[in-house]
């Protein structure tokens, strides 16, 4: 799991959204649907370092699957409790019950309503360390017909790329078929940047009641989109972050 260099995550100095919009390998990605990306018989596995990554990853996707009626689940590896580091509004013991019930809030949002839900609650934050421990668990989730969708292995985040790199040790045990998908990545990466693995990314297109759907999901997630009165911090999640959400398509590597 070594890091790749130059990855750094600059809150709020991102690459603005307008630059990828622009992005000649973005708008070319072979196009995908969510009928050729879970098949028939398939359930799609998605797994989320932190609540709000299900979202920001494939939460258009899996509204078209349960629209569909797809069979779904959900693997929530961590409950999100090390988002505010020093904060008296948000303490830990706060975030690892108020995250959870935003995560739910916004899979209703998505129409989600029967997924199956494994909560892991291993430590945000410490997920590299558990590694081992957190892929032998996935292979007890994970079926050989399963489509696991989970962050980028070189996404930037630490616990990104750990749950990234536990996914893909599990599902080659099992036969599972795995696909990426860049959270942090969009942050520190720039358009045409050789080190996304361009030559397999698909594009996944959004209508816009399905847009508006993963609009209102990121909107439950309060605790992340609100500035922190007791620290003076910026929220979690930087006007970058939501306005990637409100994109018509979903990019993944397949």
């Amino acid at each position: 799991m070594a890091a790749v260099i130059d990855r750094t995550i600059h809150p709020g100095r991102g690459t603005p959204e307008d630059a990828w919009m622009a992005c000649a390998a973005l708008r070319d990605a072979p196009p995908t649907s969510a009928a050729q990306l879970v098949p028939m018989r398939s359930r799609a596995v998605v797994v989320a370092p932190h609540p709000d990554d299900e979202v920001l990853a494939v939460g258009g996707l899996m509204s078209q699957l349960a629209r569909a009626g797809r069979r779904l689940a959900l693997v929530a590896v961590t409950d999100g409790t090390a988002s505010h580091p020093g904060s008296r509004l948000w303490p830990a013991d706060r975030l690892g019950q108020e995250r959870p019930r935003e995560q739910a809030r916004a899979l209703s949002r998505l129409g989600v309503m029967d997924a199956e839900i494994h909560r892991l609650a291993l430590p945000d934050g410490g997920v590299q360390r558990l590694y081992l421990d957190l892929a032998e668990r996935l292979v007890q989730l994970f079926d050989e017909d399963d489509v696991v969708f989970t962050t980028w292995r070189m996404d930037g985040h630490p616990d990104h790329e750990a749950v990234g790199h536990a996914c893909a040790w599990a599902a080659a045990r099992t036969g599972a078929r795995l696909v990426e998908v860049p959270v942090w990545g969009w942050h520190w990466a720039r358009p045409d940047d050789p080190r996304l693995p361009w030559h397999r990314a698909r594009r996944l297109e959004l209508d816009e009641a399905t847009v508006q759907r993963k609009c209102a999901a990121m909107q439950a997630f309060e605790s992340q989109l609100r500035p922190d009165a007791s620290t003076g911090a910026a929220p979690i999640l930087d006007p970058g972050s939501v306005a990637r959400a409100a994109r018509p398509f979903e990019l993944m590597f397949a």
